[in-house]
């Protein structure tokens, strides 16, 4: 039998390592992590194991929980992109928050697996909670509207909110409802893949954009996300209590026209104006 190599054997050491990375990483997956951040945390990784396995599962050590926060330190989500029939099934019937005991449904998002075009609004209103469909009431056929214009169709881009369940009376969505659904709007991008992403409304735009500007500092020009390029816009609820706005907001939708079409994405009928 060969004896052991020296301590400071660079192969044994990264085997090592990746056994303590592969462990580390198993230990967040039972303790119902899907995925890890995207930067740095100061709170440890066994934070978020829970108290009942953390007596039968070793904690990985230092170095790997160390090798794990290094690993994700990067402006994207770790790990492949789950479809999203997987992330729906995820969600389940989602009780993370108390919005789940005043919703009649959940509002997940609808569209193509793969969609060049996304756009995302803040939460649910009554005619979305009733139907579990988001932008369905007079605000979504405005919305429909505004993507035929820009020669797409409802069927051809991806929807979704912020929150997944309405705030009761359309309230402002509160942090922790935000925290709850965020992860799973996060795998929704991942599993998209849009090529442009348009948020409607501020609350929208300062999740998916990580700040609390206005939307009249935000609109009118590109921002990225995750290297994604996202236009924030008006709300079309919004649009609809001032429609002499609706010139401001097809002038964004045009700068979102000219962008696909110069990243050779065409859309399925031409635009208008």
């Amino acid at each position: 039998m060969n004896p052991p190599g020296p301590p400071d054997d660079p192969h044994a050491e990264l085997a090592a390592l990746v056994r303590d990375v592969r462990t580390a990483l198993a230990w967040r997956a039972r303790g119902g992590a899907y995925a890890a951040p995207g930067a740095r945390t100061a709170r440890p990784a066994a934070a978020s194991v829970p108290v009942r396995e953390a007596a039968a599962t070793p904690a990985p050590s230092a170095v790997a929980a160390r090798a794990v926060e290094v690993a994700v330190d990067v402006d994207a989500p770790a790990g492949p992109a789950r479809t999203l029939p997987v992330i729906r099934e995820d969600l389940g019937e989602c009780t993370r928050c108390k919005l789940s005991e005043t919703r009649q449904k959940i509002v997940f998002g609808v569209g193509p697996a793969l969609a060049p075009l996304m756009f995302i609004g803040e939460a649910p209103g009554a005619d979305e909670d009733r139907q579990g469909e988001p932008f369905v009431g007079r605000a979504g056929e405005l919305l429909d509207k505004m993507i035929e214009a820009m020669g797409w169709g409802r069927g051809d881009v991806y929807i979704a909110n912020v929150l997944k369940c309405r705030p009761p009376g359309n309230r402002d969505p509160e942090p922790v409802e935000v925290a709850a659904c965020r992860p799973f709007l996060d795998a929704q991008i991942q599993a998209v893949r849009p090529r442009i992403i348009v948020t409607l409304g501020r609350p929208a735009a300062n999740v998916v954009l990580g700040n609390d500007a206005p939307i009249s500092a935000l609109r009118g020009r590109f921002h990225e996300h995750r290297g994604v390029r996202v236009m924030p816009t008006f709300h079309p609820a919004f649009l609809l209590r001032q429609p002499e706005r609706k010139r401001d907001a097809w002038s964004d939708l045009k700068q979102v026209i000219a962008e696909l079409e110069r990243i050779g994405v065409a859309p399925p009928r031409p635009a208008r104006g």
